[in-house]
């Protein structure tokens, strides 16, 4: 384990001691400069105060004042190894020291690499991969391929779904963040996807769920017309519209689909890829044999450290662009200063035993500390996930699944907050995505976190029922 900051080094290089006035004078000024010059995503201006962060390390952030919190979401899902891990430092040490941006025209070495691992590790029979700055370009480019592939324009999505925040892939979302934004894109079209806890299919277990969440999509298909949708893109584990493992035999079942009508799968493994829940791509899960045809990758591919994405296609779809150019492309695509600490980041997957650890911890110790925290609080409505991707559900009434409000979620979070946890809460959701290099010293820290905030939420709910 690594030794506990005193301090920390600031943009000019500066060491500064935790607490100092030096580091009270940064902390004010940065915050300062952000409410006066930084517009944020997804927020009210006027109504948020950013927390500002000095430093971090494996998977505990640190303020001004030296107060470490751990990570409970890695960020947004992205920092999988965790902050500061020495071989993606190196990585991009060694490689500023080579080229530090290039032309993708040109052909790169270290992206050529990183291209060929992917390939080869993806589960299936893949080609090439086309590198973008992020999971939201990545989405952008697998619908614009997909359309170009087939000739054909429609494009289904689940409602609980986030894609992304550019044009097609807003429209892809099913969520409510996609309302309120104009209509960018009028081929895409949503269907409901299996999901237990509030079905939409009247199932009473999973089998039932996936059966009828299958023929929902096949009635769907058949109504929009097979003969006009070019492909069927769906996350093969939800992630922030509520991570939803969906039941066993549905992805298979969208494949079949898909391949009864020539419509082409893309799994958007932008969230759950890379080790997130135990295996290389959660799609994964779904069988031995299961391959989508295209993949969208972000995030994981190289634990957040600079903006990276990609699509993964089959030989089918590259050959489409053989003689024909493809009609797209980045400045960036491939940039090496991204790529270097990626392919640094599949080395410490392997050799470090990530996903296996991930796989094992998230069943015998993750799963059974929350089933048993949700059996002894009353508001826990849903407790559900694998791997290092759990959510639980917050209730206040267990038979009409009435959503907790903002007041006890409120509790919640300033219970993690007194536990050394910066948490991250979704609407009526705990959401726990911790680093997957999160020790099991912290996870025991993070999963007592979860057991307090989990009970100052369910106080709060019993409080406002009167």
């Amino acid at each position: 384990m690594s030794k506990t900051p005193t301090g920390y080094t600031n943009f000019n290089g500066d060491v500064i001691e935790f607490g100092s006035p030096e580091a009270l004078a940064e902390e004010a000024r940065t915050t300062s400069l952000d409410k006066e010059r930084v517009f944020h995503s997804w927020s009210a201006q006027d109504k948020i105060t950013p927390k500002a962060w000095a430093t971090a390390q494996g998977a505990t952030l640190y303020d001004y004042e030296g107060t470490a919190f751990l990570d409970m979401g890695s960020q947004l899902v992205s920092a999988n190894l965790g902050h500061n891990h020495p071989a993606l430092v190196e990585a991009i040490r060694t490689q500023a020291g080579r080229i530090t941006n290039l032309n993708p025209a040109f052909a790169n070495d270290i992206r050529s690499e990183l291209a060929d691992q992917i390939v080869n590790k993806a589960q299936g029979e893949f080609s090439h991969v086309f590198f973008t700055n992020g999971g939201a370009d990545a989405i952008e480019h697998a619908v614009r391929m997909a359309r170009l592939h087939t000739g054909k324009n429609k494009i289904l999505s689940a409602y609980r779904s986030y894609h992304g925040a550019t044009g097609s892939a807003m429209m892809l979302t099913g969520e409510n963040r996609r309302l309120g934004n104009p209509t960018t894109d009028g081929d895409i079209y949503h269907f409901w996807a299996p999901f237990l806890y509030r079905s939409s299919f009247f199932a009473e277990n999973q089998e039932q769920e996936c059966e009828r969440a299958l023929k929902h999509l096949a009635d769907t298909i058949a109504f929009e017309g097979p003969d006009m949708i070019a492909a069927i893109i769906l996350e093969p584990v939800v992630g922030s519209s509520g991570i939803i493992v969906p039941p066993a035999g549905y992805l298979a079942g969208v494949r079949d689909l898909c391949d009864q009508h020539g419509i082409l799968f893309i799994a958007d493994e932008v969230m759950v890829g890379l080790g997130r829940t135990g295996k290389f791509f959660a799609y994964e899960h779904g069988g031995a044999d299961l391959q989508p045809d295209m993949i969208t990758f972000a995030k994981g591919i190289n634990a957040g450290y600079a903006p990276l994405g990609g699509v993964v296609m089959t030989q089918a779809i590259r050959n489409t662009f053989g003689q024909q150019a493809y009609s797209g492309g980045l400045t960036y695509s491939g940039h090496p200063l991204a790529v270097a600490p990626a392919l640094a980041a599949l080395e410490v997957y392997e050799e470090e035993k990530i996903f296996e650890r991930v796989a094992s911890l998230g069943e015998n110790m993750i799963a059974p500390r929350l089933a048993e925290i949700a059996e002894k609080h009353s508001a826990v409505g849903d407790v559900r996930g694998i791997g290092f991707f759990w959510a639980l559900e917050f209730v206040t009434d267990a038979e009409s699944k009435t959503p907790a409000g903002a007041e006890a979620m409120a509790a919640g979070a300033a219970a993690f907050k007194e536990h050394g946890v910066w948490p991250m809460i979704s609407g009526h959701r705990f959401h726990i995505a911790p680093p997957l290099v999160t020790t099991e010293e912290e996870l025991t820290q993070l999963l007592d976190a979860v057991d307090a905030a989990t009970a100052a939420v369910s106080a709060e709910v019993l409080a406002l029922a009167g």
